[in-house]
């Protein structure tokens, strides 16, 4: 009874608990947070300081009293109490939206999570929500939940192959009747191509550059694979000379930012691969007229539906909107029980 009172007065929210970033949908009212997962505390008093893109600014540039943290690493917390404080911070933030009525902020969540993770990671993720305010927690598979928001036919007897990259887990499975029957997690995504990035910095040009600065050269001239226009498309590379120790710029060509994430690309492609073979040969045909669907933020890499397309031998599409594929499933088992009952962990 307590519970279906809590329900009339709080807003049931879905999550996408991502590596890079966090979006929140609010039943009823759509997706009302896009934030970065980085949170900057006190180191002393251990106080929030920032939360979201404010935090994100302060990356690389905080004094020493401060620090920029992200809370998860590969799509598992890496620090519970950050978590738990960044997750508090979006659950009152989403209640503090003016209503008719006003709200007290214990939601129903459903929360997605990559399906690699072990029963202790799980724990930690509903402890965390649940420590934040929520009244109850779900947990459901980030490839399950991408495959909803996409707009699949996951409850149907036929096969569907979703591919999410995200910031810490790059998540394939192949889907029917409201299941998973293959499903891969590997932990090579969008972090891993800022870390080639860097490497390759490193190692080529003598100069170190931060996370953030990867970043943007990697949406800026990053691809998979060869495309029009590339000769003509440089970025400017700014960091630290390792023998000077003085600030240094060199110009990059997207074909040598292609080179330096190669390896990472390709890894991605092999476990697809491997998905493909242990599919049951009676989901095979399905694949080949649907295709291979690509969500998650990684998946907007230029080129990288061609590029994988060309190695499997499998048409590949991007989904609409990819970056919100999950927290849009999150969002629709929300309204919808009896798929919740039937495809959260």
């Amino acid at each position: 009874m307590l519970n279906k009172l809590l329900g009339l007065f709080s807003h049931d929210i879905g999550i996408d608990l991502g590596t890079a970033n966090t979006l929140v949908y609010v039943k009823g009212k759509g997706i009302l947070i896009r934030e970065p997962s980085v949170v900057t505390i006190h180191k002393k008093t251990k106080e929030v300081l920032a939360v979201g893109s404010e935090a994100r600014r302060m990356l690389g540039k905080t004094p020493s009293t401060i620090q920029a943290i992200r809370p998860l690493r590969d799509g598992v917390i890496s620090d519970f109490y950050v978590t738990e404080k960044m997750l508090e911070y979006f659950i009152k933030n989403v209640h503090s939206i003016p209503s008719r009525f006003p709200k007290i902020p214990r939601p129903r969540v459903v929360i997605g999570v990559p399906s690699g993770v072990t029963s202790v990671e799980r724990k930690a993720v509903v402890d965390a929500a649940k420590n934040a305010g929520a009244r109850e927690a779900f947990l459901i598979e980030e490839p399950m939940a991408a495959a909803i928001g996409a707009g699949l036919p996951v409850q149907d007897p036929v096969g569907t192959m979703i591919v999410d990259m995200g910031g810490g887990t790059t998540e394939i499975a192949v889907i029917s009747l409201g299941g998973i029957v293959i499903n891969k997690s590997l932990r090579t995504a969008g972090d891993e191509l800022d870390q080639d990035i860097i490497n390759y910095a490193k190692s080529k040009h003598n100069v170190l550059i931060g996370e953030r600065t990867a970043e943007d050269i990697k949406f800026q001239i990053g691809s998979a694979d060869e495309f029009e226009g590339e000769e003509s498309l440089v970025a400017v590379l700014r960091g630290r000379d390792l023998k000077t120790g003085l600030p240094k710029s060199i110009e990059v060509k997207a074909q040598d930012i292609r080179e330096a994430i190669k390896i990472s690309i390709n890894n991605i492609v092999s476990a697809i691969k491997d998905a493909i073979e242990e599919t049951p040969p009676e989901l095979v045909p399905d694949i080949l007229t649907t295709g291979i669907i690509l969500a998650g933020g990684t998946s907007l890499l230029r080129s990288i539906d061609k590029f994988i397309s060309k190695e499997v031998k499998v048409n590949v599409t991007i989904a609409k909107d990819p970056m919100t594929c999950v927290v849009r499933g999150c969002g629709i088992v929300l309204d919808d029980l009896a798929l919740l009952n039937r495809v959260k962990i």
